[in-house]
């Protein structure tokens, strides 16, 4: 059973940083997909990053057009870790983010096999 945990959510400014970190235990994602969702109030979760693995050490990554060219995700294997780094944060990014896991290593953004327990980021105006 994989657990996801993520941390450094919090309040920033408008056009502040943020970078959520996921550790994950229970089995090595080196091989699958990892990637980020977020959820606004009364809404469903959605899509915001993800990862996976292209062959040798290389890993690609696919974004949301809302965040595309903002946020940037990127993982360290040594440490089971997938991380999200967001700049130019707007208030409209307020959401509970939370870290997934895939089921192999097809897209993230089909096919979760586990979440995090989320982490609230709020964008002040």
């Amino acid at each position: 059973q994989v657990q996801l945990v993520e941390s450094g959510g919090g309040l920033v400014q408008a056009g502040g940083s943020l970078r959520l970190s996921c550790a994950a235990s229970g089995r090595t994602l080196t091989r699958y997909s990892m990637g980020w969702f977020r959820q606004f109030p009364g809404k469903e979760r959605e899509f915001v990053a993800g990862t996976r693995w292209s062959g040798g050490s290389t890993y690609v990554g696919d974004y949301a057009d809302s965040v595309k060219g903002r946020f940037i995700i990127f993982r360290d294997n040594a440490k089971n870790m997938v991380f999200l780094q967001m700049n130019s944060l707007k208030p409209e990014d307020t959401a509970v983010y939370y870290c997934a896991a895939g089921l192999d290593n097809t897209r993230v953004s089909t096919s979760v096999d586990n979440w995090g327990q989320g982490t609230q980021v709020t964008v002040s105006s």
